[in-house]
């Protein structure tokens, strides 16, 4: 039977929005040239936080940046010749970070973050993989033992959503994470929140159980998509067209190309992550721990110890770039000093980023029966699970109990071009 929703892209977005339309009734078709979970949905930190409510662009980013860019080890570069097509984009990033601003995107973020534990449990239950995700702290560790501050703008950020913070000094912080340096003298533990021990087999295991409901799946590239004469849309691949009255778009950051043929203009950049895996780390992690000075996150997986960090701009046909890489697995030494970089398998990934650190949710006006899930940038694992109960809501025309309007693909509309 041909399915009431398509859903383009079978990231950790698409199959969570595909369950909870599984669970409404609705018979579900993920379309995706990957395997489901497996592109950028599989290299993030495992970090799944309902207080990952600060914004990328804060109140006096502008100063650290220009230090980011000229340090091969900082956690931000823009590849030269990438420059011109990035600064526009790049400037309406940095006009976010006005306090009042931040105040606003952060509480459009508490929406689609604030739920995310609960979710997830509630997808892997039955799957017999519920082990999948783990109670654990989210450690930012410091260097400057006086930059830990409760009062800092991001903490009260995090207080004010319900987080439980706890600021220790560095004797404290060796007995919660033994295999750190000595370097880091204070740390804030964020409480209350889960890590994904193997975020692509997460998207393995749900995407398996969306099958079990009825999900179709089926690998395949999308080449472009076109409403129906006659009502609903249709989508192009190279294995042939496929209808439903309903089209959900969860492809990351190919999303914007897509509907640049219906003339609705995105200012979406490809991000560039990186990951380090060391398969025999002789030391172990029992939280997720960021390093705040270098602004990367490492976490012990199943399959090892994984750092995972930086953002590079380059477009999406930048070839991956191995001083990143050596970057990584240098930090990583850093931050401690004990693990074993012998051996190790790496990644590189596209992150799906908007200048103001929110995604396109919600049907695109205009075009009934279009819907938009995509651009979570940094936080497409923990938003995922509420994007899906959402946008799937909206497939089925249910009330959605939350002001939508800071996720509108419409908001772009009339502004200048990144």
């Amino acid at each position: 039977m041909e399915p009431d929703v398509t859903i383009l892209g079978a990231g950790i977005v698409g199959i969570c929005t595909g369950l909870s339309l599984a669970e409404q009734g609705v018979r579900v078709r993920l379309i995706d040239r990957d395997a489901p979970g497996q592109a950028t949905s599989f290299g993030n930190a495992g970090v799944i936080s309902p207080w990952s409510v600060v914004p990328q662009s804060m109140p006096g980013l502008w100063k650290k940046v220009p230090g980011w860019l000229l340090d091969p080890l900082g956690p931000v570069t823009v590849r030269p010749g990438y420059l011109p097509r990035f600064a526009s984009w790049g400037l309406r990033f940095l006009a976010q970070g006005r306090e009042a601003r931040v105040r606003e995107v952060s509480a459009a973020m508490e929406i689609l973050n604030s739920d995310c534990v609960t979710l997830y449990r509630h997808h892997l239950y039955g799957t017999g993989h519920e082990d999948l995700i783990r109670d654990s702290f989210y450690v930012h560790a410091f260097r400057n033992g006086a930059d830990a501050r409760l009062d800092a703008l991001d903490n009260v950020l995090r207080q004010e959503a319900g987080a439980e913070l706890e600021r220790i000094d560095g004797t404290d912080l060796r007995d919660v994470e033994p295999a750190l340096s000595s370097d880091f003298q204070a740390a804030i533990l964020i409480k209350g929140q889960a890590r994904a021990v193997s975020p692509g087999r997460l998207g393995k295991v749900l995407c398996d159980k969306l099958r079990t409901m009825g999900g179709e799946v089926v690998r395949a590239n999308i080449r472009g998509l076109r409403p129906v004469e006659t009502g609903g849309w249709s989508c192009t691949t190279d294995i042939g067209e496929f209808t439903s009255p309903k089209l959900i778009v969860a492809m990351g950051v190919w999303s914007a190309k897509l509907l640049e043929s219906l003339g609705v203009r995105i200012p979406l950049q490809s991000e560039r992550g990186y990951h380090v895996s060391f398969t025999a780390p002789g030391v172990e992690l029992n939280n997720s721990v960021m390093d705040v000075d270098r602004k990367f996150v490492a976490s012990s997986m199943e399959d090892g110890l994984r750092v995972a960090g930086t953002a590079e701009f380059a477009g999406l046909d930048a070839p991956v770039s191995q001083k990143r890489l050596d970057g990584l697995i240098r930090l990583a030494r850093d931050m401690a000093p004990d693990l074993d970089v012998g051996a190790c398998t790496t990644w590189s990934g596209q992150r799906p980023s908007l200048p103001d650190s929110l995604p396109c949710l919600g049907e695109v006006d205009g075009f009934p029966g279009l819907i938009t899930a995509f651009g979570h940038g940094h936080c497409g694992l923990m938003m995922a699970p509420k994007t899906g109960r959402i946008v799937a809501d909206i497939a089925v025309g249910k009330p959605v109990n939350h002001d939508l309007s800071p996720f509108s693909a419409d908001r772009f509309r009339g502004k200048v071009r990144a």
